[in-house]
């Protein structure tokens, strides 16, 4: 790679953790006209457990004024971020993104432990999102906090309490027992 593709791989790895890190703020502050901007006209934004599911822009939005619908006051703390670049598409790239979230939903303190599974794409305004799908470690009343890792339901934002979306579906999870019984 030359020196002028390296320095437009560590300036877009730059602008994706700035878009990362603007999702919260703007998500936080309802800043509808500034989340909008943070994804390309055809992204899709979608949930592990499947409750969300939009495309465009027009149905993203809808679909975040329906969750912001239930939840009070909330904080988004992201955490790690891993971002894998394509060699044959410089407008493109894919990343991982850990997190919690602090949150008033259904008249309680909440708190969830969260990762993102998002592409990014390049676009004449600059890095967004393409796909952002959300997934739960856990997702529970601060109460019921503790000891919440020896559950398997442990997204208890809706009425019925829902399994985790990682990491016991991972394949690295079901297959670690197997290598570590062989090693």
């Amino acid at each position: 790679m030359d020196l002028e593709a390296r320095l437009d791989r560590i300036e877009a790895e730059a602008a994706i953790r700035r878009l990362v890190s603007a999702y919260c703020f703007t998500i936080d502050d309802r800043d509808l006209p500034a989340i909008a901007a943070l994804f390309a006209d055809d992204a899709r934004v979608a949930s592990e457990d499947g409750v969300m599911e939009a495309r465009g822009i027009d149905a993203i939005m809808a679909q975040y004024l329906r969750r912001f619908s239930v939840l009070g006051p909330g904080a988004h703390y992201m955490h790690d971020v891993v971002i894998d670049f394509y060699d044959g598409d410089r407008d493109r790239a894919t990343g991982r993104v850990s997190g919690h979230a602090e949150l008033w939903r259904r008249d309680r303190m909440m708190v969830a432990a969260l990762r993102y599974r998002d592409t990014y794409v390049r676009t004449p305004a600059g890095w967004r999102f393409g796909e952002r799908v959300l997934g739960f470690l856990y997702y529970v009343d601060v109460a019921d906090y503790p000891g919440i890792l020896g559950h398997r339901d442990r997204n208890r934002a809706y009425d019925t309490p829902m399994p985790a979306d990682f990491p016991e579906p991972l394949p690295s999870w079901s297959g670690y027992g197997e290598g570590a019984a062989h090693g």
